[in-house]
């Protein structure tokens, strides 16, 4: 569970925080429905640009913000259809598109869910804390950012591998960033300097997304329910919701397949990791370059209980895929195939590990032998805007992209995909999956093995998070109460 106590006197500190600075917290009920935020914070919410650093967005952390860069109000969710000419599957696969977020990726709803908690109950004081926000990339932008609009200070972790734009944006935002060795796969390393920095005497929370609830209830209530929205839009009478893939990263965004599992109890739920570091396959370990996937481990908030199948996708794959879409050649070649322009203009919203999920929605299909009829959800973390260093990268070392190189790329990582590298999982493979993270969270981050044998036995212990979306909603509207008039 998600701890609710409520700190009197820090809270009050908290409040007058906000009241100096203006601050006002959306609930999770307004991100769900935008409509139930106050006309007037929309109307102010125009004139603002997406990415501004800036209190009144907070009221943007949705999947619903219009698709534009500045200004603009709320409409449905944004999401975006592959077709069969780029995918080569008949299936129908859609992804929900997190660029429309500030940081311009949905990680800032999980950060959200995770400090805000923490800060309405006044166990975190704004005043005397500072936020740690350990990360392989996104979750740390996220967390500095949301952390300077709720006027807190903040520490990011990541590691010296990931891409310039994410230092460079963090540097902007953040008070301290702090580089740990490696890159995707060196998550040890992150949880190594937060217990450095913990042991430090410094007055510090940390957030770790791995274990942190409050991403796995953002992701449960907030995309559960925007995914449940776009089904009643897309599904016809002939048309059948198969299931959701997503890669595993933190695993909160699989927190939105307990949702869907509760209202579409035939589904399957696909969870994805690297090849190159196949840890829920087999165990593995590695280096890859699928930024947004942190592994080595399985995260304590992975419902492991509600994965049918796992999935291992080359990085290969992802970033000849990433010229594929970007590249000139490559966007011509497609439309020269039958791609529709207005879907290759768009490809620039897959990122990196939104390649990854596309990749996971293809071999689901393909194993699963669906059809014109059925349905697979899957979520675009961020987008292309996050790696056009990594571009360069590649220009630099394979040379100029050429027709012929977009051919090879599009027969082989897309048209040629084939359902190897995949497990559908049985309940002792659950079991196996979900006892390796003993090693992680018990023996090295100090977890109780009765909480990890709750986990698999207890199906409360699931029940109980999902159902805190209330009682937090009423926090969050006292402590505006509290800042707007000094009483509760």
């Amino acid at each position: 569970m998600i701890d609710v106590t409520v700190d009197t006197k820090r809270r009050e500190r908290a409040a007058r925080r906000a009241r100096q600075r203006g601050i006002i917290i959306p609930t999770f009920a307004q991100m769900r429905d935008p409509s139930l935020i106050p006309t007037d914070i929309q109307e102010r919410l125009r004139k603002v640009d997406l990415w501004e650093v800036d209190p009144l967005i907070l009221f943007r952390i949705t999947w619903k913000n219009e698709p534009i860069a500045s200004g603009g109000g709320f409409t449905g969710v944004n999401y975006i259809e592959f077709p069969e000419s780029l995918t080569g599957v008949e299936a129908r696969i859609i992804a929900l598109v997190g660029r429309w977020f500030p940081t311009g990726s949905h990680k800032v709803g999980a950060t959200f869910g995770c400090l805000v908690p923490r800060l309405v109950t006044g166990q975190f004081d704004p005043t005397s804390h500072k936020a740690v926000w350990p990360s392989t990339g996104n979750f740390c932008r996220g967390g500095a950012y949301n952390a300077t609009l709720l006027a807190c200070e903040s520490v990011a972790i990541l590691p010296e591998g990931m891409s310039r734009e994410r230092f460079d944006w963090l540097a902007t935002v953040a008070g301290e960033v702090i580089k740990t060795p490696g890159s995707e796969s060196n998550v040890k390393e992150i949880f190594d300097k937060c217990r450095e920095l913990k042991n430090s005497g410094r007055d510090l929370m940390i957030f770790n997304q791995f274990d942190e609830f409050g991403n796995y209830l953002w992701h449960y209530t907030v995309t559960g329910q925007a995914m449940e929205e776009v089904l009643e839009k897309e599904l016809g009478p002939g048309d059948i919701f198969r299931g959701m893939v997503a890669t595993s990263g933190s695993a909160g965004t699989l927190g939105a397949g307990d949702y869907l599992k509760q209202l579409f109890p035939t589904i399957k739920v696909a969870a994805g990791e690297a090849l190159q570091c196949p840890t829920m396959m087999e165990n593995g370990f590695g280096a890859h370059r699928i930024e947004g996937i942190g592994d080595k481990h399985v995260p304590w908030i992975h419902n492991v209980k509600n994965t049918d199948m796992v999935m291992a996708i080359d990085d290969e794959a992802v970033v000849h895929l990433a010229r594929l879409f970007n590249e000139q050649k490559g966007r011509s070649y497609l439309t020269g195939r039958g791609v529709p322009e207005q879907v290759v203009e768009r490809l620039d919203l897959l990122g990196f590990s939104g390649i990854a999920n596309l990749i996971m929605a293809i071999k689901f299909a393909r194993y699963y032998e669906l059809g014109a009829g059925d349905v697979i959800l899957t979520v675009l973390t961020d987008s292309m805007e996050l790696y056009q260093s990594r571009l360069g990268e590649m220009s630099e070392e394979h040379g100029e992209y050429t027709e012929l190189d977009a051919s090879a790329d599009c027969a082989r990582y897309l048209l040629g995909l084939a359902t190897d590298r995949l497990e559908e999982l049985r309940h002792t493979d659950r079991r196996r999956i979900h006892n390796l993270k003993y090693f992680t969270w018990v023996e090295q981050q100090g977890k109780s093995a009765e909480e990890l044998i709750a986990q698999w036995y207890e199906p409360d212990y699931w029940r109980g998070i999902q159902g805190q979306m209330e009682e937090i909603d009423a926090l969050i509207e006292e402590f505006n109460q509290l800042t707007v008039t000094g009483v509760p």
